[in-house]
């Protein structure tokens, strides 16, 4: 209520902001944040962006504006654009704290927390205060979202916290349907405020029904397919050892697209003195079974385990894409970080750990960071825990930029996904140019194929697979599989066509195009698609029915 009362009694000054904004020749974040600060409240206070754009969406139509000038003006003020640079935006959110399986040495326990979790960690902190309930999680980060500008309407829904599969079933079937009833519910078009715990309707008690859980989640699924907030990718974080045909049958079930392994190292020597309680062969497995179902597979490595070496994990890096059994689609690096509490601790009095210095660990990662292939993404390098929690070692966050750097300074080039991605620069679809980039695993043989600018920076990419082994889905048996689409640039609101941005100048369906051309080249008479909910009707318009848990579309 306060802020509502401090907005309209400023309102002619937060109205001076906004024109002034809106008329800015050059509305870079310096610019914009100068004009904020020269105009100060009643009170001589610095307005909040959120407080300037919540002012614009309540009184915008005394402004008159043009289109243009209202373009330019959610531009400039937007914050923290690099969130919804991908062409989605993010929502993740982590499950109620539960018992783990494994017994790493380096991993931290905190009781309020899923375990590997630290309450001081970003998103800990978001969940803790929705009492991980997974409606209020999602629903209060799109109010968010609302609130500093992003638009809202794609989503992209992680699920963290512990190791999923461990998890009871009905509690996990539950928890991604209330995550797709907060996505249902939410409405960017209308004025949105942030929940607690009794603005929603109290959920139903998990049934032990499993199959009545099962038909609540495909009904929420369903009315997502048209809600104006999709989900258009799922990923789910697991360990290897838990994935069997029955657990791929199950992601699938539930809407996942992407599965996050926790995979550590590729030694078994080195997983054992780590007490991480599987081995490199359940590795292979999980990748054998999750690629032939067509899942994106976003691998977990970690640098500086207990036993291990520079030299060590240089050459364990370089198995990840060597190996035809790996390959992973998108990487997270986490150096080995110490935490009080741990068994990892007691070596490190013991003297028989240490961490890497920041001259070993810029060495490592540069090793990580020039050996990554244009195919793979490097979504992470560092975890983001609190330099509070970390006793000894690398408190910097931001090493990555700080490797990057170095690495832009000597001339040599970086090739992964991340890195070369267009951001939301404007551009001319005839300067593009399509690549393929061909690569074998143990399961298949995979296309990577991307629309890239003359500076080699990506517009959008395609992951085709052509299985070489059985499949154990029968509705793809036979079948050529999209695994991902995904067209950067700032994302674009469903049903609107971009000004030359990459979400919608085409790039999507070329590739499809080119894909099925590959398809059939190669003698697949069908091509299926792991399609995300809210991405059904986009594939269903080029021709691909949905069959079991798949689209399909006969070549």
């Amino acid at each position: 209520m306060k802020k509502r009362l401090k907005i309209k009694s400023n309102k002619d000054i937060l109205l001076q902001i906004i024109k002034e904004v809106a008329h800015l020749e050059n509305p870079n974040q310096e610019n914009v944040a100068r004009t904020i600060i020269k105009h100060p409240s009643t009170k001589s206070e610095t307005f909040s962006k959120s407080q300037i754009i919540e002012t614009y969406n309540n009184f915008k139509k005394e402004l008159h504006f043009s289109p243009d000038e209202e373009k330019k003006f959610l531009e400039a003020i937007k914050m923290k654009k690099v969130r919804t640079k991908s062409g989605v935006a993010p929502v993740a959110i982590l499950t109620k704290p539960f018992p783990c399986p494994g017994q790493c040495i380096y991993c931290p326990n905190d009781p309020n927390m899923p375990k590997s979790y630290l309450s001081m960690e970003p998103g800990s902190q978001r969940a803790l205060s929705n009492d991980f309930d997974p409606y209020l999680q999602v629903y209060n980060r799109l109010v968010a979202y609302k609130k500093i500008g992003h638009k809202t309407d794609k989503v992209e829904l992680i699920v963290l916290g512990g190791t999923w599969s461990y998890y009871p079933k009905d509690y996990q079937i539950w928890f991604i349907k209330r995550a797709f009833d907060a996505m249902n519910d939410f409405d960017p078009l209308k004025k949105v405020e942030y929940k607690k715990k009794s603005d929603i309707v109290k959920d139903e008690e998990m049934s032990h029904d499993i199959e009545a859980l099962w038909e609540g989640l495909y009904a929420s699924q369903k009315k997502n397919e048209t809600a104006k907030t999709r989900c258009v990718g799922l990923s789910i974080e697991t360990r290897p050892d838990f994935i069997s045909k029955d657990e791929v049958r199950d992601l699938r079930r539930l809407g996942a697209t992407k599965v996050q392994l926790g995979i550590q190292s590729l030694d078994d020597e080195i997983l054992k003195l780590n007490k991480r309680g599987h081995r490199v062969r359940e590795t292979k497995k999980a990748f054998r079974l999750l690629r032939l179902s067509g899942f994106k597979i976003q691998a977990h490595w970690m640098p500086n385990l207990y036993g291990s070496t520079l030299v060590q994990d240089a050459g364990d890096f370089r198995k990840l894409f060597s190996n035809d059994s790996f390959k992973p689609d998108e990487l997270k690096i986490y150096p080995c970080s110490l935490i009080k509490g741990t068994a990892l601790f007691d070596l490190y009095l013991k003297g028989k750990w240490k961490p890497y210095s920041e001259e070993q660990l810029l060495w490592i990662l540069q090793e990580c960071l020039t050996s990554t292939p244009r195919y793979c993404r490097l979504s992470r390098v560092v975890r983001d825990i609190s330099s509070f929690d970390i006793f000894a070692g690398n408190k910097k966050s931001n090493f990555r930029q700080i490797v990057e750097a170095d690495l832009e300074k000597r001339g040599i080039k970086i090739n992964d996904i991340r890195y070369r991605e267009i951001k939301d620069e404007k551009i001319d679809f005839s300067c593009l140019k399509l690549k393929n980039t061909p690569y074998e695993t143990t399961v298949s043989s995979e296309f990577f194929l991307e629309y890239v600018t003359p500076e080699d920076k990506i517009a959008g990419f395609l992951r085709l697979s052509l299985p070489k082994k059985s499949v154990f889905f029968e509705e793809i048996v036979g079948s050529a599989m999209i695994r991902e689409v995904h067209v950067y640039g700032e994302l674009v609101e469903i049903g609107k066509k971009g000004d030359k941005k990459a979400q919608h100048v085409g790039i999507g369906s070329e590739l499809i195009k080119e894909a099925e051309k590959i398809a059939k080249k190669n003698g697949f008479e069908k091509i299926s698609v792991i399609s995300s909910i809210g991405t059904r009707q986009y594939y269903q318009k080029k021709g691909y029915n949905l069959v079991g848990l798949y689209q399909i579309k006969k070549l």
